[in-house]
């Protein structure tokens, strides 16, 4: 397989380092709260309103197809995605993030496994776009999450590289005060009210959502070049490979439960060339021994790295790609690495028949996407930096290398076989 473009020359890596203690729950906790606490607005840039109005035509939806097969190199539009900046938080949404909040009340009353998962999803609607708590952008039916949230996890017995599975979320919802509780959420729908620009913007360019005729008016802070009339290509053709951030600027995890932060090290050293231990990062995403949520992988790389400014992907959301085809998801990568020079939190489940070189089946884990191969005489590949080194905890195990380039289909398969269903972008 040819390299891609833009890579940096490997640097002979730094020794790895001994393993980190623990992080007390309590402490991870406390100093994941004072993060929630900072501000999360940042100036939106100035754009053309009457440009992106130009893009507000009716777009038809893509054909499914043969998701299997490979994907051409895409060539469908020549516009560029624009920049992408924090919207107003107006009074209504905060009407609707009080009736969200008003509602956590039946979580302190809920008795059983089903009345908590029923309890702790609930939703806000923001401008026609569904937020979950804990699932994120979804267009799924708070009743079908919650459904999610009463399957118990099927892999008790696998290896847990460190993804807050069910169980977990359950046990943070009925673990939490009323007070750290609607302290957290509000901070989550915040952040996802002052995002929606976005999400209708993706769902427009990916999946050919018309736009709300008012849209332009409503969203100053989101750009669009008049160009894009087509979702799924961006810019001039792709190259048919491509990849971001410096191969020698990961590590494996130093717990096994630490995929969240050792994928947080990663996605930090790339942004500021600066690498912080994982337990810096632990602290920052709330880790605990049950592991990490995406909506706090979501909140920290807004909060600590520089690529939710308006010059890469702005800020990230939480997203359910459980509607989108195959090629969807895989434009999505593209349109994230290529057009926004962004890293991408994947969030697939680690099984043998999507991972070959794993020894064991295991959990629900974090990888961070960051290279793309189209490969059009065979199989399309996602390039991602794999955090879990199965040989550090069992040396009878073999070896996982840090930089992997794998069946991309695979890699979207993991992602819905999980059963949140979202990516971080």
């Amino acid at each position: 397989m040819p390299l891609p473009p833009r890579r940096i020359p490997r640097r002979t890596p730094s020794r790895l380092p001994r393993l980190a203690r623990p992080v007390a729950p309590k402490l991870a906790h406390q100093i994941a709260a004072d993060d929630v606490r900072r501000p999360l607005w940042r100036h939106p840039a100035t754009i053309a309103a009457a440009a992106l109005a130009l893009t507000l035509g009716a777009v038809p939806f893509l054909p499914d197809g043969d998701d299997t097969g490979s994907l051409a190199p895409t060539a469908e539009s020549t516009g560029t995605p624009g920049a992408v900046g924090r919207g107003e938080l107006t009074p209504e949404m905060q009407r609707e993030i009080d009736r969200v909040l008003a509602e956590g009340g039946a979580l302190d009353r809920a008795q059983g496994r089903t009345a908590l998962a029923r309890a702790s999803v609930r939703c806000a609607t923001f401008e026609g776009q569904r937020y979950c708590l804990g699932f994120g952008w979804t267009n799924q039916t708070a009743e079908a999450l919650a459904a999610r949230l009463e399957t118990r996890p099927s892999f008790k017995r696998v290896e847990r590289t460190g993804d807050l599975d069910a169980d977990g979320l359950l046990a943070r919802a009925a673990g939490r005060t009323s007070t750290a509780r609607t302290e957290a959420e509000r901070a989550e729908l915040t952040m996802a009210a002052r995002s929606v620009g976005k999400v209708w913007m993706l769902r427009h360019e990916i999946q050919g959502v018309e736009l709300p005729a008012d849209f332009a008016a409503k969203h100053p802070e989101v750009t669009a070049d008049p160009a894009v009339t087509a979702r799924g290509g961006f810019g001039d053709t792709y190259p048919e490979t491509f990849a971001i951030m410096d191969e020698s600027q990961v590590q494996s995890q130093n717990q096994t439960y630490w995929c969240g932060p050792t994928a947080m090290q990663a996605i930090g050293w790339g942004s500021d060339q600066k690498r912080r231990n994982q337990s810096y990062w632990a602290r920052r995403l709330g880790t605990t021994t049950a592991g990490t949520a995406i909506t706090d992988m979501v909140r920290v790389v807004n909060n600590k790295t520089t690529y939710d400014d308006e010059t890469h992907a702005g800020p990230y959301v939480v997203l359910d790609i459980s509607d989108f085809t195959f090629k969807q998801w895989y434009r999505l990568m593209m349109r994230h690495i290529h057009d926004y020079q962004a890293p991408v939190v994947l969030h697939p489940v680690l099984l043998k028949q999507y991972y070959p070189y794993l020894d064991d089946d295991a959990s629900g884990h974090f990888q961070v996407g960051r290279g793309f191969d189209q490969d059009p005489d065979s199989n399309p590949k996602l390039g991602y930096f794999e955090p879990w080194d199965q040989s550090r905890f069992d040396p009878s195990e073999p070896a996982i290398g840090r930089v992997q380039w794998r069946n991309a289909y695979k890699a979207y398969r993991a992602n819905l076989d999980h059963f949140q269903h979202n990516v971080g972008v």
